[in-house]
């Protein structure tokens, strides 16, 4: 174990602390990024390799069978009201994790699926978040390969936020004369100037050819808007 400090506790539940259960490559970048945003997180792997790696970076790291149930009471797992499932190759570590995790009462369980079947299992067991990330990504790289978008978000319900370079039809006037909302379907939520950070886009906000702009809206919108830049 590393960083020996205890997560806040209230109720007898960690409110503040995430247990992240399965350390490869999504597991890690995840349970990395929860401690870069000062959340405490107990991290889980039987490979004592991966467990000794991050043994300095997460709150806590233990190698442990996440399929024992003994052994997660034994790491207080069920006290924690946030825990991600990040075991991918192995299916039946996979759902006999989930499964404890959804017996223990945990509010907000989350779960990496590697297939549809895996995730509609997932899903069955009372898993409330099934992530695909392979696909997800695939489906990201996909929208920012056929476009000139310069980054890319989708929503449910076919909605998107996109990153990119303002068209020339919209340059040098402000963006309420632009009528870019009644034209391409999209609006325009930010704009970043070079050397400055994004502010909010108002319908005062005069576009320049060097600037860059986040527009949301259909994602079809967002791509055909993108593909004007």
């Amino acid at each position: 174990m590393a960083r020996k400090r205890t997560p806040k506790s209230r109720r007898g539940t960690r409110q503040d602390s995430v247990v992240v259960i399965g350390l490869g490559r999504f597991g890690r970048s995840l349970a990395l990024e929860l401690v870069d945003e000062d959340t405490e997180v107990l991290g889980i792997d039987e490979d004592p390799e991966v467990v000794q790696l991050l043994s300095g970076s997460l709150t806590h790291t233990v190698r442990a069978d996440s399929t024992k149930e003994d052994a997660l009471r034994q790491l207080a797992v069920h006290e924690f009201d946030r825990a991600v499932v990040a075991i991918g190759t192995d299916l039946e570590a996979s759902i006999l994790t989930a499964s404890l995790l959804i017996s223990f009462g945990i509010e907000n369980v989350w779960a990496k699926a590697t297939s549809e079947a895996h995730g509609r299992i997932l899903t069955q067991l009372g898993v409330q978040h099934v992530v695909y990330p392979e696909h997800d990504m695939g489906q990201r790289v996909a929208h920012l390969v056929r476009g000139r978008m310069l980054d890319y978000i989708e929503f449910e319900d076919g909605f998107a936020m996109v990153k990119t370079d303002p068209p020339a039809d919209i340059l040098d006037v402000p963006l309420s004369h632009s009528a870019v909302r009644t034209r391409y379907g999209i609006t325009v939520v930010a704009i970043k100037r070079p050397g400055e950070g994004f502010t909010y886009a108002t319908p005062e906000t005069v576009v320049k050819a060097d600037d860059t702009i986040i527009v949301a809206g259909r994602t079809r919108a967002t791509e055909r808007f993108s593909e004007l830049g």
